[in-house]
């Protein structure tokens, strides 16, 4: 699992993003909070995930890419749209997988991932 250096994060959880992603990381449950990450299908901008999903064995976390954490369905909801308007306000296009990637490189090049 691989984290977005820059974190979207609704205003209800912004200073708590950091120990949302060491549990999620350490498999603690979490009720109520969910991760918008990029999505592998083309058909698709983005994806919200519930990080109880997470918790299953079987789920294969080990590609996602997450960009964003929201506390409640809505407020991922929200979020997830806040970053679409963001990625086609600055490129004129939908295409946030580029987008995000992209910008994660500019930054300082390092990659925060789950262990």
């Amino acid at each position: 699992m691989v984290w977005y250096n820059d974190l979207y994060a609704d205003e209800s959880i912004i200073q708590k993003k950091e120990k949302i992603k060491w549990k999620v990381c350490h498999n603690a449950g979490q009720i109520n909070v969910y991760l918008i990450t990029l999505s592998h299908g083309s058909s698709n901008l983005l994806e919200i995930v519930s990080t109880l999903t997470l918790m299953q064995k079987y789920y294969p976390k080990e590609h996602l890419f997450v960009v964003g954490v929201a506390k409640g369905y809505d407020q991922a909801v929200a979020l997830a749209c806040k970053i679409v308007m963001e990625v086609y306000e600055a490129t004129g296009s939908f295409d946030v997988n580029s987008y995000l990637r992209k910008k994660q490189k500019a930054g300082n090049g390092q990659v925060s991932i789950c262990p």
